[in-house]
């Protein structure tokens, strides 16, 4: 234990992280830059925060304040010692509706203010796209805006006072008029009034430099305003005192589509005196689909208000008959609106990736897109022009950037596919950078219009404001931070643009892996460099169907993010803070709670899919070495199974089973939470009913082959026998795989001519889904290239693969592909995988299923959410007469996951974040619908309730 690490102990009642893994964590934000700490601090109270400056003030070690990561320009990332607040310092300390202020710690996630103040009819007028992780210390920090400042204006138009401890300790309490100002800042101001008046630009969104202006007499001489934007350097924020606003009671969102980037751009200021809430803009090169939205090659959303929807609507109708437009749209349906909004939210995710190319390498070329000008702004009326000039510089230096942004407030944000890998490629990052600082000054503008300078700008600084007032910003730096203490390199003296590169320290050489990762040229750094920070993964809850990100939300802690777990990677790749490499001990710890939900491969904005990394880590760290228990118990299931059915012992397991005892001991050999009851196996599999009733398909309708995956077959028949009996009600045949390679016959599954039982080996089909989730690689591409083999006949027809376990359909769909990427039979198979639903829709689009007529409640598989889709699932619910949706998130069984022992709790928590309130609250004789198996037994072990699969609903309601 080091000097400095013993006395953070001695001194702090919060958690003190020297280790690894803490470090690990809190290397990077959501910028290009990487620094490593020295330890992690997570404060309790003011009196913490005043020990831990102390204490790094005694060994001359430098501190910066952290609040939920996101910041983009390298701000919250430092080398001494990272002040965690959203561990402990989060709380609401209060809300005064009368006088509409609340009272806030710094680690407040701004959403949790929002849902606090909206019972009084009031919200925090700020709402950056982070608004669900982002923190009030971070937003005051950097002076945070969001879509809504057109109409409620910057953080600091919303801080009234501000509690601050500086380095030496000094704790002081800010305001109007002076109030709180450090001894010093007052003489600095009244020797420099000449330079505070003329020298800043005049514009909505400055952001960048010290606010120095604010400190004018005829501005009330506001410290904590001019404290906002301040990153750090001044102070280090405990508590604050900000304004609310009155929430309109109805909205509407008009979107206008125009021609082009250029004519929405133009247009927007115009919009302002009609006094909406929004003047949002994007073109079409960020949108992956214009379906919902109007004509048009770049749209404006806007919204307005009103005490009712009618009014809402009017004024938004008045701003499109304002507008000259293309087309136009007008949404009041709030579910509508959250639609279209996700879109915009999602932009700083989903610019990260460009279309055409893969990842780029040091030979150029690729789709990799990255912050750096992530937040410019200019005079809202000359924002035209200035994306005009912006284009033509991109073009110049042989770059792709897709602007978006608050149009209304001239401030643009953008992703650059910059190449940070190659010296050429940082060198021309500076030039571009320098040049467009230029452009940017030309215009009247700001460097940084919402997100602070950081490293990514303040080097620049001097060519918006000039040698003078920058030394002028220097100098107010001394008067707070004599010591340069405070998140040193930023703002002032700051390090250069193009050090700290989080991208230097990654492998030039792609890392042999076994997965194919298309989406990244196949190589495993670029899969890891797409976590660029946003956090998505943070959220305390989700919405709609959403399922990222289970762990998280279970546990709250940072480590068990898919944003986490990415940074370990990242750091087990750079091998300078993790050494080990595979064989990581951190890494290993912080993906053993992730459920391999797959929610991250659709819920992350840039398709991080952490299922597919932890598969290809436990790969690696196991390789020659033995495994855990689990491993073999749950990861071999189908083995186990299959020797059961064979053997006919299901009833002697079930009935050892049910012998406590006996149970104990062999879920203590076979790495089983001892919570957890052993599911019972069923007395006939699936596959053996289906030749006890004739083993053929029946005449007529198109032929489509029912997968029997582990989980039908051996636990759960039923609902094969209802799928069978619903598909063929619908006219279609069914049909089951062969089970003999060479010689098989497709339609009758078991393939028992004698010519066949002669030149064929018996088999049966598996996606390898259990292999693949417990990392057993190897196992799983024999297990699936065996798989191809017995489908060879299959793919030699037209017909279609129906897996009705949502898991397997997903492993077939994209596991199966991406680790046979070398075998053009994987993917063939997996362009023929359907749901049970959508064989239904595409293969009997004239059937009318059984009118059910039952509330239904229950969740969407996670993997359906996030590989399948549940469009069909929703049609056909639709069409038999279940009503209401299904609720989101994980059940937390997650096949192996939550019988692995040291997992129950996490599972069951898992559970209570959606599921089972749902089902809880559900109507009496609801259908309580969970497709998969882990869904159907989380709900029977924790709730007692059976789920059924929509096959057996549909099944029943045949009868």
């Amino acid at each position: 234990m080091t000097d400095l690490e013993a006395a953070l102990r001695r001194a702090v009642r919060g958690e003190v992280g020297f280790d690894t893994t803490s470090r690990a964590l809190t290397t990077m934000d959501a910028s290009n830059y990487r620094r490593v700490p020295l330890g992690v601090v997570a404060p309790r109270d003011a009196d913490d925060v005043a020990a831990v400056l102390e204490v790094c003030r005694e060994h001359a070690v430098p501190v910066v304040a952290r609040g939920g990561g996101t910041s983009i320009a390298g701000q919250a990332t430092g080398a001494g010692v990272v002040l965690d607040f959203t561990r402990h310092m989060n709380r609401l300390v209060g809300i005064d509706p009368q006088a509409r202020t609340a009272v806030v710690q710094p680690g407040l996630v701004l959403d949790r203010l929002q849902d606090a103040a909206a019972p009084h009819g009031l919200r925090f007028g700020p709402d950056p796209s982070t608004h669900s992780r982002c923190t009030l210390g971070g937003m005051i920090g950097n002076n945070a805006c969001g879509s809504h400042s057109v109409a409620w204006g910057t953080t600091a138009d919303s801080v009234r006072e501000l509690s601050v401890l500086t380095a030496r300790g000094r704790r002081l309490r800010l305001g109007q008029e002076w109030a709180g100002a450090p001894e010093g800042l007052r003489e600095l101001v009244d020797g420099e009034l000449a330079r505070l008046r003329t020298g800043f630009p005049d514009l909505p969104r400055r952001i960048s430099g010290y606010a120095l202006d604010a400190l004018l007499p005829e501005r009330g001489a506001d410290v904590a305003r001019s404290f906002c934007g301040s990153e750090g350097t001044l102070g280090v924020l405990t508590e604050a005192v900000v304004g609310l606003v009155e929430s309109p009671r109805a909205r509407a969102l008009a979107v206008l589509g125009y021609a082009d980037e250029a004519g929405a751009a133009e247009a927007a200021a115009g919009l302002l005196p009609l006094g909406p809430l929004t003047v949002e803009g994007m073109a079409e090169d960020l949108v992956p689909s214009t379906e919902g939205l109007p004509r048009g090659g770049a749209w404006l959303f806007v919204e307005t208000g009103g005490d009712t929807e009618a009014e809402a609507r009017t004024r938004a109708e008045a701003v499109v008959r304002a507008a000259d437009v293309v087309d136009a749209l007008v949404v009041t349906d709030p579910g509508g609106q959250r639609t279209l909004w996700r879109i915009r939210e999602d932009a700083s995710g989903t610019a990260t990736r460009m279309p055409g190319g893969t990842s780029r390498t040091e030979s150029g070329g690729g789709s990799e897109a990255w912050p750096g000008w992530e937040d410019c702004a200019v005079p809202p009326a000359r924002l035209g022009g200035y994306l005009r000039d912006f284009r033509r510089l991109l073009t110049a230096h042989e770059l792709r950037g897709t602007p978006y942004g608050h149009f209304g407030d001239g401030c643009i944000h953008v992703r650059i596919d910059f190449d940070l890998l190659s010296p050429d490629g940082v060198a021309r990052f500076r030039r571009f950078s320098e040049e467009l600082a230029d452009v940017v000054v030309a215009h009247g503008g700001s460097l940084s219009g919402e997100h602070g300078d950081g490293q990514a700008r303040a080097e620049l600084l001097p060519r918006m404001y000039g040698a003078e007032t920058v030394a002028l910003f220097e100098r107010a730096k001394a008067v707070w931070d004599p010591d340069d203490l405070l998140n040193p390199g930023m703002l002032v003296r700051p390090a250069p643009l193009d050090a700290n590169l989080r991208f230097s320290v990654l492998p030039r050489e792609p890392v042999d892996v076994e997965f194919g990762y298309p989406s990244d040229g196949g190589d495993f750094s670029a899969a890891v460099r797409r976590c660029v920070g946003v956090a998505k993964c943070r959220t305390t809850s989700v919405s709609g169907a959403g399922v990222m990100c289970p762990s998280y939300r279970a546990t709250g802690e940072e480590a068990h993010s898919t944003r986490g777990r990415a940074r370990l990677l990242h750091e087990m790749l750079a091998g300078e803070l993790v050494t080990d490499g595979w064989r990581s001990t951190e890494v290993r710890d912080a993906l053993d709670l992730c459920l391999s939900c797959k929610g991250c491969r659709s819920d992350c904005p840039v398709e991080v899919d952490m299922a597919t990394y932890k598969a290809e880590f436990l790969h690696h760290h196991y390789a020659g070495r033995r495994r855990p228990a689990a491993h073999y118990a749950m990861g071999w299931l189908p083995v186990w199974l299959r020797c059961a059915a064979r053997t006919r012992t299901a009833p002697v397991v079930n009935a050892l089973a049910s012998v406590r005892p006996l149970a104990a001991v062999a879920k203590r050999l076979g790495g089983i939470a001892g919570e957890r009851a052993v599911p019972r196996l069923a007395g006939e599999t699936f596959s053996r009913w289906w030749r006890r009733r004739g083993g053929r398909p029946a005449e007529g309708g198109d032929l489509v082959v029912l997968w029997p995956d582990t989980f039908t077959e051996h636990l759960s028949p039923s609902v094969g026998r209802a799928a069978v009996r619903v598909l063929e009600a619908a006219g279609l045949r069914v049909a089951l795989p062969p089970t003999l390679r060479g010689g098989a016959v497709v339609g009758d599954g078991t393939s028992r001519s004698a010519l066949a039982l002669l030149t064929a080996r018996r088999g049966q089909v598996c996606c390898g889904l259990t292999y693949v989730s417990t990392g057993q690689l190897d196992r799983a591409r024999a297990v699936m290239r065996r798989t191809l083999d017995l489908m060879a006949p299959v793919l030699e027809t037209s017909a279609p693969v129906v897996v009705l376990e949502p898991s397997c359909a997903a492993a077939l769909r994209t596991d199966l592909p991406e680790l046979l990427h070398d075998d053009p039979r994987a993917a063939r198979l997996a362009a023929r995988v359907l749901t049970f639903a959508e064989a239904l829709e595409r293969h009997a689009p004239d059937w009318t299923p059984p009118q059910v007529n039952l509330p239904a409640v229950g969740q969407t598989h996670c993997h359906q959410h996030a590989v399948l889709g549940d469009a069909a699932d929703r049609r056909l619910r639709e069409s038999a007469g279940l009503t209401g949706e299904l609720s989101g998130g994980c059940c937390g069984l997650a096949g192996n996951f939550g019988f692995e022992a040291g997992h129950y709790e996490v599972s069951a928590a898992c559970a209570e974040d959606q599921l089972l309130p749902a089902v809880r609250e559900a109507p009496d004789g609801a259908a309580v619908l969970a497709d998969g198996f882990s869904c159907r037994t989380q709900l029977e072990q924790l709730a007692g309730v059976r789920g059924r699969h929509l096959a057996e609903v549909l099944a029943e309601g045949l009868d």
